[in-house]
């Protein structure tokens, strides 16, 4: 077959093939375009789930008469006139394409008024071929009518979904625009049905509107700025995770996207306080130089490249990462047992020093040690009264242990229940984690060497994991080809069963895959390490042990879910306890 042009029909059906997916694509190239215009009210309307009829109506700036031919064309925009501005896109569309592709596959119907024009105009392009512009009765703005969505392409419209699949899409990207622009008021119907009605609001009262009041209430706001890189929005706690990672909602300048990127960082935020195959949800949005990205990457404009990206999810790691280190007890956090989820809010973000334990002298690290929980209560305790006086501990006074696994505590609005393995897990791995940061590790030499046995392919992985454990604290040596040496280790696991400890951690670290990520991995060998030491279960504690572990979990960040991110306490209010026993009634 001999080389030729394409007709300029076959072209633009080409094109239209890498833009217009399915009806939610040609909703998602009409709202932009609105968005841009400068629209502070959209509606959409939709019949047979946008394969019989796409209507957007805005309220925007609008489009000249003699401008509407010129809109109809392939690469024809208003918003880059050069190179240059396509190095700093700040609008939503810029390509030029959507028009003429939406137009080459459906008949399409173009109508605008200017705020200047005395009237409106019309303009139609059916199936690529263009009709007169002509006067036309319309309030101001702009209004784009698709029908019968790809009535020339019949095997595309073979692969379109059935109605309710189809509008189910747009409806989930209108949520996603309407998360994304909380100033501008949103309304989609089908079949005289509205789907969703959001006014204009406030960023949380948005967020409220299209993902549900519980989010709100079970989740953390966040705002932080560095340089010219902002990132704001709302993260869910650990506890209000999800099954599927169907709330995670990321906006880079106003712009909905799905990047590989953001998504891997926040993912590793949440990385020791999130249960075992459940997805966080989140709503964020990263402001930044639209410099520093590169939003033309993709002809549906959904994937986005940053200059620097390393230093991008640096940046998003770590804010998601201090925002939940504030989930401690406190007493507006205690949740309700019983409810979903087991915890509630958390205390107010306080500063990323706050909270941490002083490290200021021996005498002060042991009295304060989480493995020595005994040593802890050895500190003078204000008098009852003083105690009274002061805000009430979030986890009470303990009472009892209850089958050797959890700790009963009675506050003024009811009873306290503690899962000690996991609150110890937890307050042990944030020791850790602070004295690997910190200048120097904390060690203690031993008289003479432990001896750990054993099996050959243990003490291979142990080794590969050498640096994690000198940073740790630990110094080994290898004996053999099944024997360890330990010559110095943590204070931390200073009276407890080390070589048993030590033992169970090699086998753990023998089972587990490796992380690709370098701080992940360090983190999970500090995970498993303070998992295998934690007191666990049977162990019988007296009230001041008890006592000390619930201060302890009080100064401690995420104490609200140990490193697998199960829960580590939960509350029955009196009320709660008063109904069980049908009291007042």
């Amino acid at each position: 077959m001999p080389i030729r042009i394409l007709p300029s029909e076959l072209v633009d059906q080409i094109a239209a093939g890498e833009v217009i997916e399915r009806p939610a694509s040609v909703v998602k190239e009409l709202i932009e375009n609105s968005l841009d215009a400068g629209a502070r009210r959209i509606e959409v309307d939709i019949e047979q789930g946008g394969a019989g009829l796409i209507r957007v109506r805005d309220d925007g700036c609008g489009i000249e008469a003699a401008s509407l031919p010129v809109a109809l064309q392939r690469h024809a925009t208003s918003k880059i006139a050069t190179l240059e501005d396509l190095a700093a896109i700040g609008t939503l569309g810029f390509r030029g394409e959507a028009l003429p592709s939406i137009g080459s596959v459906a008949r399409l119907r173009l109508v605008s008024h200017p705020a200047d024009a005395p009237h409106a105009s019309e303009i139609i392009l059916e199936g690529g071929a263009m009709g007169e512009v002509r006067p036309a009765a319309h309030p101001r703005g702009t209004t784009v009518e698709v029908r019968d969505l790809f009535f020339n392409v019949p095997a595309r419209r073979k692969f379109l979904r059935s109605a309710p699949t189809e509008l189910g899409h747009i409806a989930r990207l209108l949520e996603r625009l309407a998360l994304a622009r909380p100033e501008v008021s949103f309304r989609l119907r089908s079949a005289e049905r509205v789907l969703l009605d959001a006014p204009a609001a406030e960023d949380g009262a948005r967020v409220a509107q299209v993902l549900g009041q519980a989010f709100i209430e079970r989740a953390l706001a966040v705002e932080h700025a560095a340089g010219p890189v902002r990132l704001g929005g709302w993260i869910a706690l650990p506890t209000a995770a999800r099954a599927q990672p169907d709330q995670q909602h990321w906006f880079v300048n106003g712009r909905p996207v799905r990047d590989k990127l953001l998504m891997s960082a926040a993912r590793l935020g949440y990385r020791d306080v999130l249960y075992h195959g459940r997805h966080p949800a989140y709503v964020l949005h990263l402001t930044l130089d639209p410099a520093l990205v590169d939003v033309n990457a993709h002809p549906a404009k959904l994937e986005v490249r940053f200059r620097d990206s390393r230093q991008i999810h640096q940046f998003v790691l770590r804010v998601i990462e201090r925002a939940l280190a504030a989930t401690q007890p406190s007493p507006a956090s205690a949740p309700a047992a019983g409810s979903a989820p087991l915890l509630g809010e958390v205390s107010p973000p306080r500063p990323p020093e706050a909270g941490r334990f002083d490290f200021a002298g021996e005498a002060e690290r042991q009295a304060r040690s989480p493995w020595a929980v005994a040593a802890a209560v050895r500190e003078p305790q204000p008098p009852a009264g003083e105690a009274q006086a002061e805000t009430e501990r979030p986890l009470g006074e303990a009472l009892a242990q209850l089958h050797g696994i959890y700790i009963l505590a009675q506050t003024r609005e009811g009873l306290i229940l503690v899962d000690m393995h996991a609150a110890h897990e937890r307050v042990l791995y944030e020791r850790l984690k602070a004295e690997r940061d910190g200048a120097a590790a904390v060690s203690q030499q031993l008289l003479e060497p432990l001896v750990v046995e054993l099996k050959p392919y243990e003490l291979d992985a142990l080794l590969a994991e050498r640096a994690a454990w000198e940073r740790a604290g630990f110094e080994l040596d290898a004996l053999g080809p099944a024997r360890l040496a330990l010559r110095r280790i943590p204070p931390l696991l200073a009276g407890g069963e080390i070589v048993k400890i030590v033992q169970s951690v090699a086998e753990a670290l023998g089972r587990e895959a490796p992380d690709h990520h370098l701080e992940a991995a360090a983190d999970r060998f500090l995970g498993t390490l303070a998992c295998r030491a934690a007191i666990h279960a049977r162990r019988r504690l007296t009230l001041p042990e008890m006592d000390a572990l619930l201060r302890q979990m009080e100064r401690t960040d995420r104490s609200n879910q140990c490193n697998h991110g199960r829960p580590t306490w939960t509350r029955l209010t009196l009320r709660e306890l008063d109904q069980l026993f049908l009291r007042g009634r």
